[in-house]
């Protein structure tokens, strides 16, 4: 693979993306390669890289020496690191996966661009919070997560500002897009069970801030060109449950209400253990740009549950199918370039 001449940036190019098989780095690749196209490489070691996309290679970022080998061959400017693993249950059979993907890979980036003098922006999660309380989290706030996919994104978010105090670290929600293998994601995950006419149990009091996958890219980029250090709450203005989600997703896109099940948190089995409201508050965030990068989500007021059998309401001339749900839910429907983009990306997975 070889890369482009530089175009006029935005941010410091070539851009190395990881977590590439995940709901924001799928995203991110898709965005940023049609902006910068030949300035953006993006690692992968799950899969094989040609499954994922164009200008994905194999590397895994737990690998000093193949990540140093990476910089050499390529002189990255910037880095946006969303690698790891988010799969809960995995994470807490398996203690050391959750170890090296959380923490190593972290560790190694940072180090490597912190010697480079790359720019790095690194992801983070808002389960880095146990949700006991009703929300509404700050960056002072301690964190205490109750699972192990939680406890080393800790410590991830510990060692990238060792190795590289000059870092950017974004604590994300959900992103609402649709991810590479069509299940990692909020939306896809739903979607895969709802479409094969199986059955989707949700918890009424996991409490989240989703946003809009396109308001995330957008805001990486402007992350990346600036020089905004330390750590930043970025989740959505819009307070949802699990269970609030899945009704959105089960009403939009037409399917059987009878597929959707709830119940409270502490009636599920003890693995994986479950957040509870782990809602942020993106203040600091905000007052350091100026402005809100995200916009609600659902965008549209009428497409929030008033209550818990709200899904079964279907109003008569309300569009309900697969292409609408992708336009307005797994896509900002106010920027038709990405939905574009998005709806390509379902018909391959869905």
């Amino acid at each position: 693979m070889h890369l482009a001449a530089k175009p006029p940036a935005q941010l410091p190019l070539p851009l190395l993306i990881t977590g590439t098989t995940g709901v924001h780095g799928y995203a991110a690749m898709g965005y940023f390669q049609r902006k910068y196209p030949g300035q953006v490489v993006g690692i992968c070691q799950e899969y094989p890289p040609q499954e994922v996309g164009p200008g994905v290679i194999p590397c895994n970022a737990e690998d000093p020496q193949g990540i140093a080998r990476l910089f050499d061959r390529f002189q990255f400017r910037s880095v946006l690191d969303g690698a790891g693993s988010c799969a809960l249950k995995a994470c807490e059979l398996n203690r050391a996966m959750a170890w090296n993907a959380n923490v190593e890979g972290a560790r190694n980036l940072a180090r490597e661009s912190a010697r480079r003098a790359c720019r790095l922006v690194h992801v983070s999660v808002d389960l880095v919070f146990a949700g006991r309380r009703d929300g509404g989290y700050t960056e002072d706030d301690i964190p205490d997560p109750v699972s192990a996919y939680g406890k080393t994104m800790v410590v991830g978010e510990k060692v990238t500002f060792e190795g590289n105090p000059a870092a950017c670290i974004l604590r994300i929600s959900l992103p609402m897009a649709i991810s590479f293998n069509g299940h990692a994601g909020a939306i896809d995950w739903i979607l895969s069970r709802f479409s094969k006419s199986r059955p989707a149990t949700l918890y009424y009091d996991e409490v989240r801030t989703p946003t809009y996958g396109d308001c995330l890219n957008r805001l990486c980029e402007k992350m990346l060109g600036n020089q905004l250090a330390g750590l930043f709450h970025a989740g959505g203005p819009r307070r949802l449950s699990l269970f609030e989600i899945a009704q959105i997703i089960n009403r939009v896109g037409g399917y059987d209400p009878e597929l959707l099940f709830g119940m409270p948190r502490n009636h599920a089995g003890p693995i994986p253990p479950r957040a509870g409201n782990v809602t942020m508050d993106s203040s600091k965030l905000i007052g350091a740009l100026g402005y809100n990068p995200f916009d609600p989500w659902p965008l549209d007021d009428a497409l929030v549950p008033t209550h818990r059998n709200w899904h079964r309401e279907r109003p008569h001339g309300e569009p309900r199918s697969l292409p609408h749900l992708l336009k307005v839910l797994a896509n900002h429907p106010a920027r038709p370039s990405d939905a574009e983009f998005g709806d390509q990306n379902v018909a391959l997975h869905l």
